[in-house]
């Protein structure tokens, strides 16, 4: 196919159930652009193997931001997927739908019709949660959706740690409690990572009417204020496929505004910088910038029951084989098996504070690993009001992304994160740890103050790899808003955006479940359908929330 109803730029979490979604009734033909290969072999199947993928060119765009001024100038590694499945095939696998506030929030924003009444139909939808919360949860959908082994007694000590120190337990989080220390939930089926390819992309290619072009889509052709097509390059040659009906990017929250801007939609006045004509000037495009950050809290464990035994290569071997022959093991799990979402202070009414717990101590890219067993938590403020923004470097269609998250750039993002750190270790200094603990590694006994604090972040803060925001979502007539609640970019017919870029504000937790989700209900504003019926499903609330975090 060299023109179709719908050309999707992007395979990923979005884009995958696009794909999906517009080619099911038959009657429409769907062409993937993808310039990544293929999602086979153990490196990202195997759900243990979570580290690999991401520091791998072969399946990571290998973006890094601008110095970040806040953090020593440091360049943070902000990774995106280049392979089929996007992002979803090179992440944790870590599964969280977000906060009933987040999506109310969406809609007070600008995004009507994005109100969390109306995206947990389409959450169900998706879902095929095993052990999930009876009537919350969809257990039909294609996206499979469960628990860990919980095998590992140090997942029991942080959650047993969680309830002695006050907090709530739930027993589903992405159910009706949100709040509390719980089983983490994964994306994987069969002891394989379950991707957006998996999960949508693959059975959607087995349609006559769906295709997937492997190239570079370079921009968005427009012709008279409509999107007709995508200039791509393929086997060196440039050339341009068609778009009968819409052309729809789902190209990441990096790639999507550059694509918009080098197609000319964008700030007019950075577009005449970079001599590219201005289509339609958006001030919104590459604005809004956010994401979550993290640091890791490491401590030394005194019985050798971490999964520091199975470090050096012969043992990773062993789990490996056993992964491929027998699909079980350590390989079949990401490893995040317990978790905690908690409020960082009385007066905050939903969490704003995420745990995730690993029985180890060692870095996401599996290289400085402690030189003995221990425990970790990534744990993170995930309210941040710093804002960035992504620019083009050059009209250059293939150079990086300018990226500046300016992260830690508003003030209470400094006092909610020494915060986390003091939290962290009331939690491990809990009776439940007491058989485990030995000494901090990370930040280490030494680091009390609120000044020796800061400069542990400074120097340690990382991103979760969580960004969204740079095509925002809002009111038609917000100057701000790239696309409007029905997905479509203001200003420019017969195309829209669909991924984690059109949040209007990061959600809370991890961001493939809500990027999935925006796919799922992009792809029925997109053919026309009436959206799914509302829910009058109302989650639980502290009812403590007003007079105490826990």
């Amino acid at each position: 196919m060299q023109q179709a109803d719908f050309v999707i730029i992007g395979s990923g979490s979005a884009g995958s159930a696009l794909a999906y979604r517009l080619s099911e009734d038959g009657k429409n033909t769907v062409l993937v652009l993808e310039f990544g290969g293929s999602d086979f072999g153990p490196f990202i199947q195997m759900p243990a193997a979570l580290a690999w993928p991401m520091s791998m060119n072969r399946y990571n765009w290998g973006y890094l931001s601008e110095p970040e001024p806040n953090l020593n100038n440091r360049r943070i590694t902000a990774p995106r997927g280049k392979v089929i499945g996007g992002s979803s095939s090179i992440n944790g696998m870590v599964y969280v739908r977000g906060s009933m506030s987040d999506f109310n929030e969406w809609e007070e924003l600008g995004a009507r019709g994005w109100a969390y009444a109306d995206v947990l139909p389409y959450f169900k939808r998706m879902e095929n949660s095993h052990g999930g919360e009876d009537g919350w949860r969809g257990t039909d959908g294609p996206l499979h959706v469960k628990r860990g082994s919980y095998k590992n007694p140090l997942f029991k000590a942080f959650v047993d740690a969680g309830q002695q120190a006050g907090f709530e337990l739930t027993d589903d989080y992405n159910g009706s409690k949100q709040e509390g220390f719980g089983l983490m939930e994964q994306t994987v089926h069969n002891g394989r990572r379950w991707s957006a390819a998996s999960a949508y992309l693959k059975p959607a290619l087995k349609r006559p009417n769906v295709e997937i072009i492997r190239c570079y889509a370079r921009r968005v052709v427009i012709e008279n204020g409509r999107a007709v097509g995508v200039e791509i390059e393929r086997g060196g040659k440039i050339e341009v496929v068609k778009a009968n009906r819409e052309v729809i990017v789902s190209a990441s929250s990096f790639n999507s505004p550059k694509l918009l801007m080098l197609s000319g939609i964008g700030p007019a006045a950075h577009l005449k910088e970079m001599g590219i004509e201005v289509k339609a000037d958006r001030p919104g495009v590459g604005a809004n910038l956010q994401d979550h950050m993290e640091f890791y809290f490491q401590q030394v464990s005194t019985k050798p029951v971490s999964l520091y035994s199975w470090l050096p290569w012969f043992w990773q071997g062993v789990a490996g084989a056993q992964w491929l022959f027998t699909k079980s093991g350590l390989g079949i799990s990401n490893q995040f098996e317990s978790c905690a979402f908690l409020r960082s202070a009385p007066g905050v009414k939903q969490p704003d504070i995420q745990y995730h717990f690993l029985p180890v101590a060692i870095s996401y890219d599996g290289k400085a690993a402690a030189k003995s067993h221990g425990f970790q938590v990534h744990v993170g403020y995930n309210h941040s009001k710093s804002r960035g923004s992504v620019t083009l470097r050059s009209p250059d269609v293939k150079a990086d992304p300018v990226i500046r998250f300016n992260y830690m750039s508003h003030p209470e993002d400094w006092e909610k994160f020494r915060h986390c750190v003091r939290l962290t270790r009331e939690i491990f200094g809990q009776k439940a740890f007491d058989q485990y603990r030995g000494p901090e590694i990370q930040p280490g006994e030494n680091v009390q103050t609120d000044d020796q604090i800061d400069a542990f972040l400074r120097e340690h803060l990382e991103s979760a790899y969580h960004p969204c925001g740079t095509c925002r979502m809002g009111a038609k007539d917000d100057p701000m808003a790239v696309v409007d609640p029905e997905t479509r970019v203001i200003g420019v017919d017969g195309l829209r955006v669909a991924d984690s870029s059109i949040f209007p504000h990061v959600t809370y937790g991890n961001l493939n479940g809500p990027s999935i989700m925006t796919g799922e209900k992009a792809a029925d504003h997109i053919l026309g359908k009436q959206p799914l019926p509302r829910s009058n499903q109302e989650p639980w609330i502290n009812p403590r929330w007003e007079t105490s975090d826990r």
